[in-house]
């Protein structure tokens, strides 16, 4: 049994009992399917989060900063992606600890990793792509976002490009140690952090079903899988380079990607446009530029973009 199943329960009430709709009518089908998934995704999210914070509680960004200056190889790159998980969900939240990372003498390929890993495949992303589309994509979504994020900041890290780095203070400062929480200390944090981060994408997660409910209903599938199935090579480049000039977090993307897939878009080519949309965006360029010249960003989009088509193109041919 499906431990989501009583949420159906609780979506079918909401929607013929509190909004008076008609039972086994088509638009009742439709907002109960916005009420399950909003309730599901609400749900992990919390859980998730908290025990995510809780982990995070043991790793003070002073702490992280030293871990990661201390190793300047493929081990530095695996640490940084995988702290990308634990650490802030979107990139706005990333680029601050990212300028902290350079000016803690963290060298420039590992803080790229972390820079791309971060908005890429965090909490937030795997409490949604658990819920909507199950384990096994979760899963594979998030090492080939490993790979993409520990590749991109090598190749960056080989190409030697501090020159093309702006305003960021390249010495490396002496880090402190935070005090260690007591665990009453920790749950409050945790609970806190939990709380701020529901706040702040509930909104998206609302939108974002929202509009997955309505193209599930009413888009015709003939009409996107005849232009975004897997059987279309150009399909995956095109869906990235129209998820460049966009900006959204998972919250807000994930639920939208689950309904273009329900309709017939193939998975690569609907996790390419989410990649593309969350690591690549054009807002994320903006910021970055004012700390880094215009030829590093273009290097660092380039290496990631082809990085986000490959995925495309795997998930096509492992998932069909």
């Amino acid at each position: 049994m499906n431990i989501f199943s009583p949420l159906q329960a609780v979506a079918d009430f909401l929607a013929i009992r509190a909004l008076h709709l008609a039972p086994g009518a088509y638009g009742t089908e439709v907002v109960s399917y916005f009420f399950y998934d909003t309730l599901k995704i609400l749900i992990l999210l919390v859980v998730i989060i908290f025990t995510v914070s809780i982990i995070r509680s043991f790793l003070p960004t002073e702490k992280v900063k030293t871990i990661l200056s201390r190793h300047g190889t493929f081990t530095g790159h695996v640490l940084a992606s995988l702290l990308g998980i634990i650490t802030p969900f979107c990139t706005c939240s990333a680029i601050p600890l990212f300028l902290g990372f350079i000016e803690a003498g963290v060298p420039l390929g590992i803080t790229f990793s972390f820079l791309v890993a971060s908005p890429m495949i965090n909490e937030v992303a795997l409490v949604l792509l658990i819920g909507l589309f199950g384990w096994k994509v979760s899963l594979i979504y998030t090492g080939s976002g490993l790979i993409i994020a520990i590749a991109s900041g090598m190749i960056i890290g080989k190409l030697k490009v501090e020159r093309l780095v702006e305003n960021a203070i390249l010495e490396k400062k002496n880090a402190t140690q935070t005090a260690e929480m007591t665990w009453k200390e920790r749950v409050a944090y945790a609970s806190g952090y939990t709380l701020k981060i529901v706040q702040r994408v509930w909104v998206f997660i609302v939108l974002g079903v929202g509009v997955g409910a309505w193209i599930h209903g009413y888009v015709p599938t003939e009409l996107l899988a005849a232009y975004a199935g897997s059987g279309h090579w150009y399909a995956v480049p095109l869906a990235t380079v129209i998820g460049i000039p966009l900006y959204s977090n998972a919250a807000g993307i994930i639920p939208l990607v689950s309904a273009l897939t329900e309709k017939g878009v193939s998975m690569g080519t609907a996790l390419a446009f989410m990649m593309a949309v969350t690591g690549l965006s054009l807002p994320e360029f903006l910021i970055l530029r004012r700390v880094m010249k215009t030829k590093l960003i273009l290097i660092f989009a380039f290496i990631v973009g082809i990085g986000i088509m490959f995925t495309g193109f795997l998930f096509n041919a492992i998932l069909g």
